[in-house]
């Protein structure tokens, strides 16, 4: 395992990016790339990427996103369209600068939101060297239950012990990290946000997986995921809340290394 940070140029600035690789197989096969989610950092996943990348024999990359973990700060308010502005522009960039050239994106809430605007945001053949997508409770769509959990979130922020759990993690980003995930999406205009326009311009395999109990967004988002996407594989998964991957470890790993053994 290991930690390193480079930089990327974005709007005639340089930005530090957090890293994390691990050598789990030869540079011949993709590179699993883990999203984190909308609280997350490179380290988010734990010890899934390890075991997923050694059982497929995948090298595994993942990265904080700017304003998160150690990466640098960022300015609020961020835009409506700051996701969009992440799959299109920033991971790019930081494919790019850490030599990814084939990979396969996992992405986990905002990270899966991430992962398809990526995997649909060109026409014809998408982007070069994509070769799956697996998403973890991806968001296409705001929903009522989402704002509802945004705003529970919120309470346990100010009143409870989520910010000293986040600044374990997040250190001088925390309050960014939070305000930047949770305002964004609680502001009246993120009421209409959506991405359903990008499934149908998806061209490598997917697999959705999402849990029954999730606390962040209804089995619509599935659904729709389903019926947008033409080489599309769903998963709903009992017993599991918004992060199937620690809720039921075993069955998500086993989806995981399955999809990937067939894809690749």
């Amino acid at each position: 395992m290991t930690h390193s940070v480079f930089e990327i140029s974005h709007r005639s600035r340089r930005h530090q990016i957090e890293t994390l690789s691990l050598d789990t197989g030869p540079s011949s096969r993709p590179v699993l790339v883990f999203l984190h989610e909308g609280l997350g950092t490179a380290d988010s996943f734990k010890a899934v990427p390890e075991t997923v990348g050694r059982q497929t024999r995948c090298p595994v990359f993942s990265y904080s996103r700017i304003g998160y973990g150690k990466s640098s700060g960022i300015a609020l308010p961020r835009k409506i369209n700051y996701l969009h502005t992440e799959a299109l522009v920033l991971l790019p960039k930081v494919l790019s600068a850490a030599r990814i050239d084939r990979y396969i994106l996992i992405g986990h809430s905002d990270g899966g939101s991430i992962a398809l605007i990526h995997g649909g945001g060109r026409s014809g053949s998408g982007p070069a060297g994509l070769v799956g997508i697996i998403t973890l409770a991806a968001h296409l769509f705001c929903e009522d239950v989402t704002r509802k959990g945004l705003r529970e979130a919120r309470a346990w922020y100010e009143t409870g012990d989520l910010k000293p759990r986040l600044q374990r993690i997040h250190g001088r980003n925390t309050d960014t990290a939070f305000r930047g995930w949770n305002h964004t999406w609680l502001s009246p205009g993120f009421h209409h946000w959506n991405i359903e326009k990008y499934l149908p311009r998806i061209r490598v395999p997917v697999l959705g997986i999402q849990g029954v109990d999730d606390p962040y967004g209804s089995l619509a988002q599935l659904r729709a995921l389903a019926a947008g996407t033409k080489n599309c594989r769903t998963e709903a998964i009992e017993a599991c809340g918004h992060i199937p991957h620690f809720d039921q470890p075993d069955i998500i790993v086993s989806m995981m290394t399955g999809f990937i053994g067939k894809t690749i």
